[in-house]
């Protein structure tokens, strides 16, 4: 496959002038194989290497949904969508998830998408009410499927796919490597594309630095380190919810702004402090290792591995979320004194000596305002924009991000004209 294979528009709708490797690969296999495994890291655009060829498969005027993708988290699911809406193929896109009413999402599949992308348990919920048809679905996609097995929805999963009769091409996709697959995904011998080990040699932008704790609890070496940083976005890895939040809440005390995030938390707080993070109202987020992959969080220049994760693909997922797309980026491991560092990292990265005497980081400069109306309201960036500028008497410069829901939208502004 070549670039000059894909529409022009859609590359530049999605702000891109050529594929790279691990896409173009993927799009010919896809297309090709009945049976493809994916295996490429967090950051490297492999939501994109399945969409483009998936767009290839669709039939136009077709009624009824003709591709499944199932997704570990919600946050990954819309992230999907989001990629898939940036494309702007003409064709209908749904997704679902627990967390917020399951009679708009009905509503929604009254007219069929052509791709529909959801949670392994609200896709049950669906079938169970035969919201969709399954007969005209012919290609399935079990996204960082490795994640939904973990999380246990395997009984899901299995459940699904053997409701889908017409299945034509089944796509996993990964970004850890060495994964088994399971006998109920009906996969046997793969085209298999393994990017993981090329795109970790070939990520010379990751610099890994080790940051020393004379005391066990590191929290005071963390906030020199977090001064010493400065108001740049940042991650810091937590092995537990209840680390995530007692951590964020000593870095507050301490005159540090940081918010927490982890799977225990409301979906709805989950997604605004997400979207708070994403539009540089928050700084420093303080996260489990839901964070590590499947979330659209671009340009985060630090992560900071307070807790070391046991596993090196939890390492790698959460090194993933830095030095992307040839950006730069650095990693801290925090040890307490004469700590050696887990096995999985050889060899020992370099001792970063952390200054003490740095300023604490200044808060952000951005506010999220609320607003409650969305997409169902017809309202567009345009018109919050619009409205900001002309009745705010506010400039383009002082209106941030805008992200706009179904009934909802948040716009971040700079706080001195909040």
């Amino acid at each position: 496959m070549k670039n000059n294979d894909i529409s022009p528009k859609i590359l530049s709708n999605l702000g891109i002038e050529a594929l790279n490797a691990m896409q173009e690969e993927a799009y010919s296999a896809i297309n090709a194989k009945p049976n493809v495994l994916l295996l490429a890291p967090t950051g490297s655009g492999k939501t994109l290497a399945f969409l483009l060829p998936i767009l290839s498969q669709l039939v136009d005027n077709q009624i009824g949904v003709q591709c499944l993708i199932i997704t570990p988290s919600r946050e990954l699911a819309l992230q999907i969508e989001t990629v898939w809406k940036k494309m702007a193929t003409g064709f209908k896109v749904s997704t679902c998830y627990g967390g917020h009413p399951i009679q708009l999402e009905i509503q929604s599949l009254s007219e069929p998408p052509a791709l529909l992308i959801g949670t392994p348990g609200r896709i049950m919920d669906h079938m169970a009410r035969r919201s969709f048809t399954v007969n005209t679905i012919k290609t399935l996609v079990l996204d960082e499927f490795d994640k939904s097995l973990t999380l246990g929805f395997q009984e899901e999963m299995a459940a699904i796919i053997e409701r889908l009769p017409k299945l034509e091409k089944r796509i996993l996709a990964s970004a850890t490597a060495n994964i088994v697959i399971p006998e109920f995904t009906g996969i046997t011998n793969p085209k298999t594309l393994d990017f993981t080990e090329a795109t970790e040699k070939a990520n010379d932008a990751l610099t890994i630095k080790s940051v020393i704790s004379l005391t066990k609890d590191k929290i005071d070496r963390l906030f020199e380190l977090l001064c010493f940083i400065g108001s740049e976005q940042t991650i810091i890895f937590c092995n537990h919810r209840d680390a995530t939040e007692r951590t964020a809440e000593i870095l507050n005390e301490k005159g540090i702004e940081a918010a927490f995030f982890h799977g225990g938390m409301e979906q709805a707080d989950r997604e605004k402090t997400l979207l708070q993070f994403r539009n540089g109202s928050i700084v420093f987020l303080v996260a489990s290792d839901l964070a590590a992959r499947g979330l659209d969080i671009p340009e985060v220049r630090h992560v900071v591995h307070y807790q070391l994760s046991v596993k090196k693909e939890d390492f790698t997922h959460r090194n993933g979320r830095t030095a992307r797309m040839n950006a730069e980026g650095t990693a801290y491991l925090m040890l307490y004194d004469n700590e050696p560092p887990p096995p999985y990292i050889v060899p020992t990265p370099e001792v970063l000596n952390v200054p003490k005497n740095h300023p604490v980081p200044k808060s952000s400069e951005w506010v999220t305002l609320y607003i409650s109306g969305g997409k169902k309201d017809k309202i567009s960036k345009m018109d919050i924009a619009g409205f900001l500028i002309k009745k705010g008497n506010i400039t383009k410069e002082e209106v941030g991000l805008i992200t706009i829901m179904d009934f909802m939208s948040f716009v971040a502004v700079k706080k001195s004209k909040a």
